[in-house]
Protein backbone atom coordinates (compact mmCIF):
# COMPACT_ATOMS: atom_id res chain seq x y z
CA UNK A 1 0.00 0.00 0.00
CA UNK A 2 2.85 2.46 -0.81
CA UNK A 3 0.58 5.34 -1.86
CA UNK A 4 -1.66 5.17 1.19
CA UNK A 5 -1.82 8.01 3.70
CA UNK A 6 -3.27 7.62 7.18
CA UNK A 7 -4.43 10.86 8.80
CA UNK A 8 -4.53 10.75 12.59
CA UNK A 9 -6.61 13.29 14.49
CA UNK A 10 -6.52 13.67 18.25
CA UNK A 11 -9.79 14.86 19.77
CA UNK A 12 -10.19 18.50 20.70
CA UNK A 13 -9.60 19.95 24.13
CA UNK A 14 -11.53 18.76 27.19
CA UNK A 15 -11.53 20.13 30.74
CA UNK A 16 -9.25 17.24 31.71
CA UNK A 17 -6.80 17.52 28.79
CA UNK A 18 -6.46 21.25 29.53
CA UNK A 19 -5.45 20.37 33.11
CA UNK A 20 -3.11 17.52 32.16
CA UNK A 21 -5.29 14.83 33.68
CA UNK A 22 -4.99 11.30 32.29
CA UNK A 23 -8.31 10.71 30.56
CA UNK A 24 -8.67 7.07 29.62
CA UNK A 25 -12.03 5.39 29.91
CA UNK A 26 -13.66 8.41 31.57
CA UNK A 27 -16.01 9.67 28.88
CA UNK A 28 -15.30 13.39 29.11
CA UNK A 29 -16.90 15.65 26.45
CA UNK A 30 -15.16 18.41 24.54
CA UNK A 31 -15.20 21.84 26.13
CA UNK A 32 -16.16 24.95 24.13
CA UNK A 33 -12.62 25.46 22.86
CA UNK A 34 -12.40 21.76 21.92
CA UNK A 35 -15.59 22.06 19.88
CA UNK A 36 -14.14 25.09 18.07
CA UNK A 37 -10.92 23.14 17.40
CA UNK A 38 -12.92 20.22 16.01
CA UNK A 39 -15.03 22.48 13.78
CA UNK A 40 -11.85 24.12 12.45
CA UNK A 41 -10.73 20.72 11.16
CA UNK A 42 -13.64 20.50 8.71
CA UNK A 43 -12.25 22.79 5.97
CA UNK A 44 -8.78 21.28 6.39
CA UNK A 45 -9.99 17.70 5.89
CA UNK A 46 -12.92 18.35 3.51
CA UNK A 47 -10.93 18.27 0.29
CA UNK A 48 -9.37 14.88 0.98
CA UNK A 49 -10.87 11.61 -0.25
CA UNK A 50 -10.86 8.97 2.50
CA UNK A 51 -11.66 5.37 1.72
CA UNK A 52 -12.28 4.62 5.40
CA UNK A 53 -12.99 6.76 8.48
CA UNK A 54 -12.68 5.23 11.94
CA UNK A 55 -13.28 6.68 15.40
CA UNK A 56 -12.84 5.76 19.02
CA UNK A 57 -16.10 4.98 20.83
CA UNK A 58 -15.43 7.70 23.42
CA UNK A 59 -17.57 10.85 23.06
CA UNK A 60 -14.66 13.32 22.82
CA UNK A 61 -13.34 11.53 19.71
CA UNK A 62 -16.78 10.91 18.21
CA UNK A 63 -17.73 14.57 18.73
CA UNK A 64 -14.48 15.72 17.10
CA UNK A 65 -15.23 13.40 14.18
CA UNK A 66 -18.78 14.75 13.83
CA UNK A 67 -17.76 18.41 14.05
CA UNK A 68 -14.99 17.80 11.51
CA UNK A 69 -17.67 16.61 9.08
CA UNK A 70 -17.19 12.83 9.17
CA UNK A 71 -19.72 11.65 11.74
CA UNK A 72 -22.02 10.10 9.14
CA UNK A 73 -19.19 8.05 7.58
CA UNK A 74 -17.21 6.98 10.63
CA UNK A 75 -17.13 3.45 11.92
CA UNK A 76 -16.51 2.98 15.63
CA UNK A 77 -13.51 0.85 16.60
CA UNK A 78 -13.06 -0.01 20.29
CA UNK A 79 -9.34 -0.54 19.57
CA UNK A 80 -9.06 3.25 19.05
CA UNK A 81 -10.15 4.02 22.63
CA UNK A 82 -7.60 5.77 24.82
CA UNK A 83 -5.15 3.90 27.04
CA UNK A 84 -6.91 2.47 30.10
CA UNK A 85 -5.03 4.18 32.95
CA UNK A 86 -6.79 2.10 35.60
CA UNK A 87 -6.52 3.73 39.04
CA UNK A 88 -4.61 6.66 37.53
CA UNK A 89 -7.55 7.79 35.38
CA UNK A 90 -8.29 11.42 36.21
CA UNK A 91 -4.92 12.08 37.85
CA UNK A 92 -2.10 14.25 36.56
CA UNK A 93 1.42 12.86 36.20
CA UNK A 94 2.51 15.13 39.09
CA UNK A 95 -0.15 13.64 41.36
CA UNK A 96 0.87 10.10 40.43
CA UNK A 97 4.55 10.85 41.04
CA UNK A 98 3.79 12.06 44.58
CA UNK A 99 3.13 8.41 45.49
CA UNK A 100 5.29 6.75 42.85
CA UNK A 101 8.20 9.02 41.81
CA UNK A 102 9.68 6.51 39.36
CA UNK A 103 6.40 5.86 37.49
CA UNK A 104 6.36 5.97 33.68
CA UNK A 105 3.24 5.28 31.66
CA UNK A 106 5.46 4.12 28.81
CA UNK A 107 7.14 1.46 30.97
CA UNK A 108 4.60 0.68 33.70
CA UNK A 109 1.17 1.35 32.22
CA UNK A 110 -1.75 2.07 34.51
CA UNK A 111 -2.34 -0.05 37.62
CA UNK A 112 -5.56 -1.96 37.12
CA UNK A 113 -5.58 -0.79 33.50
CA UNK A 114 -3.46 -1.49 30.44
CA UNK A 115 0.23 -2.10 29.96
CA UNK A 116 2.16 -0.68 26.99
CA UNK A 117 2.02 -4.18 25.48
CA UNK A 118 -1.80 -4.20 25.73
CA UNK A 119 -2.07 -0.86 23.94
CA UNK A 120 0.43 -1.97 21.28
CA UNK A 121 -1.73 -5.02 20.52
CA UNK A 122 -4.73 -2.77 19.93
CA UNK A 123 -2.70 -0.41 17.75
CA UNK A 124 -1.36 -3.35 15.76
CA UNK A 125 -4.91 -4.57 15.05
CA UNK A 126 -5.85 -1.09 13.75
CA UNK A 127 -2.72 -0.99 11.57
CA UNK A 128 -3.51 -4.43 10.14
CA UNK A 129 -7.02 -3.24 9.26
CA UNK A 130 -5.96 0.03 7.64
CA UNK A 131 -3.14 -1.54 5.64
CA UNK A 132 -5.80 -3.68 3.99
CA UNK A 133 -7.68 -0.60 2.74
CA UNK A 134 -7.02 0.42 -0.91
CA UNK A 135 -6.89 4.13 -0.19
CA UNK A 136 -6.42 6.78 2.44
CA UNK A 137 -7.74 6.40 5.97
CA UNK A 138 -8.80 8.94 8.61
CA UNK A 139 -8.65 8.06 12.32
CA UNK A 140 -10.12 10.04 15.25
CA UNK A 141 -8.70 8.97 18.58
CA UNK A 142 -6.66 10.04 21.62
CA UNK A 143 -3.19 11.32 22.43
CA UNK A 144 -1.50 8.30 23.97
CA UNK A 145 -3.19 5.72 21.73
CA UNK A 146 -2.20 7.64 18.58
CA UNK A 147 1.37 8.02 19.84
CA UNK A 148 1.59 4.24 20.29
CA UNK A 149 -0.02 3.72 16.88
CA UNK A 150 2.57 5.96 15.23
CA UNK A 151 5.41 4.12 16.96
CA UNK A 152 4.02 0.75 15.86
CA UNK A 153 3.52 2.05 12.29
CA UNK A 154 7.25 2.76 12.23
CA UNK A 155 8.08 -0.68 13.64
CA UNK A 156 9.06 0.70 17.05
CA UNK A 157 8.10 -0.47 20.53
CA UNK A 158 5.03 1.09 22.12
CA UNK A 159 7.31 2.91 24.57
CA UNK A 160 8.72 4.98 21.68
CA UNK A 161 5.40 6.82 21.69
CA UNK A 162 6.84 8.89 24.53
CA UNK A 163 8.81 10.84 21.89
CA UNK A 164 5.72 11.94 19.91
CA UNK A 165 3.88 14.65 21.84
CA UNK A 166 0.43 15.27 20.39
CA UNK A 167 -1.72 18.29 21.21
CA UNK A 168 -5.54 18.35 21.27
CA UNK A 169 -6.91 18.56 17.71
CA UNK A 170 -3.43 17.80 16.38
CA UNK A 171 -3.26 16.19 12.94
CA UNK A 172 -0.61 13.75 11.78
CA UNK A 173 0.03 11.85 8.58
CA UNK A 174 1.53 8.40 8.37
CA UNK A 175 2.59 7.35 4.89
CA UNK A 176 5.22 5.48 2.91
CA UNK A 177 8.49 6.52 1.35
CA UNK A 178 10.23 4.01 -0.91
CA UNK A 179 7.79 1.37 0.39
CA UNK A 180 8.86 2.03 4.00
CA UNK A 181 6.41 3.35 6.62
CA UNK A 182 7.22 6.94 7.58
CA UNK A 183 5.87 9.74 9.72
CA UNK A 184 5.15 12.39 7.07
CA UNK A 185 3.63 15.15 9.24
CA UNK A 186 3.24 15.41 12.99
CA UNK A 187 1.10 17.53 15.30
CA UNK A 188 -0.17 20.04 12.74
CA UNK A 189 -2.81 22.43 14.01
Amino acid sequence: MPEQKVVLVRHGETAWSKNGRHTGESDIPLDDYGRAQASALEPVLAGHQFELVLTSPLKRARETCRLAGFGDRAKVRPDLAEWDYGRYDGLTSAQIKEDRPDWSLWRDGGPGGESPHDVARRADRVITEIRGVPGDVLLFSHGHLLRVLAARWLGEAASSGRFYALMPAGRCVLAYEHDQPVLQHWNER
